[in-house]
């Protein structure tokens, strides 16, 4: 809207909606399976052109930082009794996974191996069921953050892009959204650390902002389709 403003269009009585994505139905949003395993599971979703919305620094510059301090996080959320599912949110994304599992090979035991989880994903219902087998997700994709909110999954964004910090920002989770451009390990361990400590108080609330979206969009429907 405030785009549509600077270029002249008269948006004034214009409404802002949620994301269409917090309108699937119910019934297609698996849930997760009541069988706990001793080991929590994080989810992961990498990106493959992480960086290239960078002005402040090259972009294969940050892409490099980028894989090298999530090889960091994952070593610490195996060391710490976790297990680690890497998510895509885009096709483009398997050459970025690949590439992060060959720097996982050179620095992990294949013992620690075992415990990452990579299985292939052809579709939004596969990819919805693979984060409703997570605990908590880090994602960088914006669907990727956008679907496990939609799983009532606690979620740190690895924002590249101001639409994610609208996001989180709406979600009432801007404490869990970093920069990307400046994504550090052990500040990404540290909100962590910090959203696993408060999962239990804060999945209600992800849960309640998910049925806020889903009547908002329930009213822009009746409002677009009303003379249909």
């Amino acid at each position: 809207m405030q785009y549509l403003k600077g270029i002249g269009f008269r948006a004034d009585n214009d409404q802002v909606y949620p994301d269409l994505v917090f309108s699937l139905p119910e019934a297609v949003i698996p849930h997760q399976d009541t069988k706990k395993s001793r080991r929590s599971v994080v989810g992961l979703g990498l990106m493959g052109d992480a960086g290239k919305y960078s002005v402040s620094r090259p972009s294969n510059e940050i892409y490099r930082a980028y894989l090298e301090n999530l090889v960091r996080v994952v070593r610490w959320l195996l060391a710490h009794e976790h297990d680690v599912r890497l998510l895509i949110g885009d096709l483009d994304d398997v050459r970025a996974t690949q590439e992060f599992r060959g720097l996982l090979g050179e620095r992990l035991s294949v013992c620690d191996q075992g415990h990452i989880i990579d299985e292939p994903v052809f579709s939004v219902e596969g990819l919805l069921s693979q984060i409703a087998a997570t605990d908590i997700v880090v994602a960088t994709r914006f669907h990727n953050v956008l679907l496990a909110l939609l799983c009532n999954k606690p979620v740190i964004s690895i924002s590249f892009h101001h639409k994610c910090e609208s996001l989180m920002s709406t979600m009432g989770l801007s404490a869990y959204c970093l920069d990307i451009n400046d994504l550090k390990a052990d500040r990404l361990i540290e909100k962590f650390c910090n959203l696993e400590t408060n999962a239990g108080k804060l999945k209600p609330l992800i849960r309640e902002k998910v049925r806020e979206f889903r009547k908002a969009l329930d009213e822009q429907y009746k409002f677009i389709f009303n003379d249909m």
